[in-house]
C-alpha cells in the first residue's frame, strides 16, 4: 500500500441517540452555531485523533456534548460521499445510540455552551450535511435491531403500557399494527408481567402498566 500524504482524509465520528417519550421516539440533536449551517441542527459527533479509537471518540462525544452517560451505542455504518463536507473531505462512521427517557431527562448534565434539544423523528428541523440521511438510514438499522427484546428493553427498563410499545413500533416501522393482535402477540411472548397499576394522570382511560421480567429471553418479537 502506497499512502499519499498529499491527500487528507478525515474521519469523523455521528451518533444518532434515540429515546421514546409517552410513546414518541425522538432524536437528541445539536444547534451548530459556526458556518457553514450556522443556526441548523446537527447530529453530536467529533473528528477522529490519531491517538484513539471510533468507539473512545464517540463515548466522549456523547459525554462532553451531551452529558449522558449509560447510553447502548452500536457502530452502523460508514459514509463516504466526497462532497458531504463542503470545506473538507470528511468520511462518517455513524453510531446507534439508545436511552431511555427517565435516563435523558433527569441523569444528563447540562452543558450551557451547547444547545441541544429532543425532536421528534415525524417532526425535525432544517439540518445541516447529510445528517437527514445519517438519520433516516439509522432509523432503518434500528428497525432491522428492534425485533429483539433486549434491545427493546433498553428503551423501556422500567413500567410501560402496550399502546406505548406499540406507537414507537409503529413509528420504526412505518407502518400501522392492529391494536388487538399486537396487544395479544406481545403477551402470548411471556416476556413482561403485569404492575397491577394503571397510568393514571393521562387524558382518556387509564392503561395498565407492565414491565419487562429479570429473567428475559433474548427472542425476535416479529
Amino acid at each position: 500500500m502506497i499512502l499519499n500524504k498529499e491527500k487528507m482524509n478525515y474521519v469523523e465520528s455521528l451518533i444518532t441517540v434515540f429515546t421514546v417519550d409517552k410513546g414518541d421516539l425522538k432524536v437528541l440533536l445539536i444547534r451548530k452555531k459556526t458556518e457553514p449551517y450556522k443556526g441548523y441542527w446537527i447530529l453530536p459527533g467529533n473528528v477522529l485523533d490519531n491517538n484513539e479509537t471510533l468507539e473512545d471518540n464517540i463515548s466522549d462525544a456523547v459525554f462532553e456534548q451531551l452529558g449522558l452517560t449509560n447510553v447502548y451505542i452500536e457502530q452502523s455504518f460508514t459514509t463516504s460521499q466526497i462532497d458531504r463536507n463542503p470545506e473538507e473531505r470528511i468520511i462518517a462512521t455513524s453510531f446507534l445510540g439508545l436511552v431511555d427517557i427517565v435516563t435523558a431527562q433527569y441523569k444528563r448534565e447540562e452543558r450551557e455552551e451547547i444547545e441541544s434539544e429532543w425532536f421528534k423523528i415525524t417532526d425535525l428541523p432544517k439540518l445541516g450535511y447529510d445528517h437527514n440521511i445519517i438519520i433516516n438510514k439509522n432509523l432503518n438499522f434500528f428497525k432491522r435491531k428492534i425485533v429483539n427484546s433486549n434491545i427493546l428493553r433498553i428503551l423501556f427498563p422500567s413500567d410501560f403500557t402496550l399502546p406505548e410499545i406499540q406507537r414507537v413500533y409503529e413509528q420504526i416501522l412505518d407502518k400501522k399494527l392492529d391494536r388487538r393482535n399486537f396487544r395479544k402477540k406481545f403477551i402470548s411472548l411471556d416476556l413482561i408481567e403485569y404492575t397491577n397499576e394503571k397510568n393514571t394522570g393521562f387524558n382518556g382511560r387509564p392503561a395498565n402498566l407492565y414491565r419487562f421480567k429479570d429473567e428475559m429471553k433474548d427472542i425476535t418479537l416479529f
